[in-house]
């Protein structure tokens, strides 16, 4: 009995959603695919701003790592490599030096993957002139070959220089005020990131970076730096620092306080990626943090690096890219750093600055 019961609710059930199907069919209405994947939910960000964070599980994914028959490439060997440096973090991340990878493997894999990545970048003021530099260099080294737009945030449009752009390359330009001081630039770039993300780029990525505007490509930046969530050595504080002498936020009252006696490493602001939602939930946090700071007339010491540090303290990269990341012209490159990807341009931050650098 049970089981005639049982099949006759089954069949019951088959038949109305056979029903319900055509009464959707024959009334034009449509259920986009994406909507069966997408969780939602409403955040007020600001009085006048409102944030959908979305959690997309249809998304772009590192998958399994397939590579095409017949690639030839060295084979790798279990007893020779990097001796000079530390190639894993203690919670057994990869920490990417030169020599801890294949580059035509590492192409081949994530190249069938074909993810579109984002490069957000900041020319505010005076920093439209670092643009041109900064995206010839790109087309030369950063990511060759994979789907790349640069979202470039200005309030100076007509100064965006014409560059010749690759196959499945371009450029958007978004449009943002100007600022009295450098350090409502460098905090704003997370409240617009946060907001583009929401109106634009969510619909047009995969895979997004926030770089430095003021840094120029000098080799290779490839698809070894892609992860869930990657973050980059700051290249001041990555050999015999302590980790009380980082210069984290030490005052409690901050969001970004991190306490004495904790703590991994110091990483950069200057160039951080991951999936698209792991940015945009880092991202917002960032921001949301500065603004509970403001509201106690705080603001962190080093701004939204701050905020980033605390972060990832306590939500780990899944990839440690080491300082051939992002170094300095600055300095002096030591022994360690086999190659230099990108790099920060010497410059008056007097001249360039809003406030005189100040």
């Amino acid at each position: 009995m049970l089981r005639y019961i049982t099949r006759t609710c089954v069949t019951a059930a088959l038949v109305l959603l056979l029903f319900l199907g055509f009464i959707f069919m024959y009334s034009g209405y449509t259920v986009p695919v994406s909507s069966f994947f997408k969780t939602c939910e409403t955040i007020v960000v600001e009085k006048e701003v409102v944030v959908r964070e979305c959690w997309d599980n249809s998304s772009w994914r590192i998958g399994y790592l397939q590579m095409p028959p017949g690639l030839k490439y060295a084979q790798p060997s279990t007893q020779k490599g990097r001796t000079d440096v530390n190639t894993v973090t203690n919670w057994n991340a990869p920490l990417v030096w030169e020599g801890t990878f294949d580059p035509v493997v590492i192409d081949a894999i994530y190249k069938r993957m074909d993810p579109r990545i984002a490069v957000v970048v900041f020319a505010v003021g005076k920093y439209t002139r670092f643009l041109k530099a900064f995206l010839e260099s790109g087309e030369k080294y950063f990511l060759v070959d994979f789907r790349v737009t640069y979202y470039i945030f200005t309030d100076r449009e007509e100064d965006v220089p014409k560059v010749e752009l690759k196959t499945g390359r371009r450029i958007s330009i978004l449009s943002v005020p100007s600022a009295n001081r450098w350090q409502e630039v460098v905090l704003g770039r997370m409240k617009w990131a946060t907001i583009s993300i929401d109106k634009q780029i969510r619909n047009e990525a995969d895979y997004l970076f926030m770089m430095d505007i003021d840094s120029v490509f000098h080799n290779r930046f490839g698809a070894e730096s892609l992860s869930p969530l990657s973050a980059v050595l700051h290249r001041g504080y990555y050999k015999n620092t302590q980790r009380d002498q980082f210069p984290y936020e030490r005052r409690p009252l901050s969001k970004a306080f991190i306490p004495p006696g904790e703590g991994d490493y110091y990483y950069t602001a200057a160039v951080w990626g991951g999936y698209l939602e792991e940015m945009y939930k880092l991202v917002k946090h960032c921001y949301t943090q500065a603004q509970e700071d403001a509201k106690v007339n705080i603001e962190a010491v080093w701004q939204e690096e701050s905020h980033l540090n605390r972060y990832l303290l306590y939500n780990k990269p899944t990839k440690v890219l080491s300082p051939e990341y992002l170094w300095s012209d600055y300095d002096q490159v030591p022994s360690d750093i086999k190659v230099v990807r990108i790099s920060q341009l010497v410059k008056n931050y007097a001249d360039v600055r809003p406030n005189g650098g100040h």
